[in-house]
């Protein structure tokens, strides 16, 4: 900070102090801990919107009730899918059906896929696991613990324990979308059938396009929020139990109680899907202990109003 000449010998060594100390404390709170996230990330601010569908959309299913939802809170969302590298380089193996160079249309890296064949359950554990990388408290707790290494095997059938996994409370690192910040996300502020006013396949890879395969994330336009592949490429895993929208406005809903659903939403449509399925609102389900080679995921955390982070790459 520059200082005029003829008031530097007016400043007691109080103020000086004083002064560096609101310094220190200014660039303390632009240097956010959300400098830690080692994948690209976009910070969606809190707000209201309408989720579902209305009645006179064409295609829309009867478990979209459309209803008044308010995000009380900002997060930050992957600007991309997961991919393969980051998924092997956290997990250490890759088990994508469409991995490998020899299936990876040409031009494009094979590695900069989206992972796919995914359980729920092998999403959580990527997301405890991506947190203590990065130096973020675990979201996910089993049994009490977030150490991944006290979990277990991942279930390959439906498992009671793992079904009971929690979020914990005031945790910073990744986690799963909600049903609701996903359709937020994805809407970036639309509130027609679909995330573009542009032709769908300018920002999804489905079958009209896709050849039937995954392909490089970040490859077709974003959508108005600057998020890529929100629709099409894989489906999507969220946190949320499937089940019946509320028919009144609701605030930062979960999900119902999980003793009343059996599958988990899956949104966005994938690569082999038709038109219809990459609507917003469309909402997709399988059993969370369910992994295909259109099942992939991307991630959020959970940030507060000061937090403001690189929005980079």
């Amino acid at each position: 900070m520059k200082i005029h000449r003829q008031y530097a010998g007016k400043i007691s060594v109080k103020a000086a102090a004083a002064m560096a100390l609101a310094l220190f404390a200014f660039f303390a709170a632009c240097s956010s801990e959300d400098d830690n996230e080692s994948i690209a990330m976009v910070r969606v601010e809190k707000g209201s919107f309408q989720m579902g569908s209305p009645l006179s959309e064409e295609n829309r299913g009867t478990n979209e009730t459309q209803h008044g939802v308010t995000l009380t809170r900002p997060f930050r969302i992957a600007k991309y899918p997961v991919t393969q590298e980051l998924y092997e380089s956290v997990m250490g193996n890759n088990p994508s059906m469409h991995g490998g160079t020899v299936s990876a249309p040409a031009g494009e890296s094979w590695v900069k896929r989206p992972v796919e064949y995914v359980s729920w359950y092998s999403a959580l554990v990527f997301c405890n696991k991506l947190s203590v990388r990065d130096g973020f408290a675990p979201v996910y707790a089993k049994g009490g613990s977030t150490d991944t290494a006290t979990w277990g095997a991942v279930p390959t059938g439906n498992n009671a324990d793992w079904n009971a996994i929690t979020m914990v409370s005031g945790a910073n690192g990744y986690r799963l979308p909600t049903e609701a910040e996903w359709e937020y996300a994805c809407r970036a502020g639309t509130a027609t059938a679909y995330c573009t006013s542009a032709d769908i396949g300018t920002v999804a890879w489905y079958t009209a396009n896709s050849s039937d395969k995954t392909h490089e994330v970040g490859l077709k336009n974003p959508n108005g929020w600057g998020i890529y592949d929100m629709v099409g490429n894989v489906y999507e895993w969220c946190w949320d139990w499937l089940g019946s929208y509320p028919t009144t406005a609701s605030t930062d809903p979960v999900g119902p109680n999980p003793n009343t659903g059996s599958k988990r939403v899956a949104r966005g449509g994938a690569h082999g899907s038709t038109v219809s399925y990459l609507r917003s609102a469309y909402r997709g389900n399988y059993d969370p202990f369910e992994y295909g080679g259109n099942l992939g995921f991307r991630v959020v955390r959970s940030v507060t109003d000061q937090e403001s982070g690189p929005d980079y790459n």
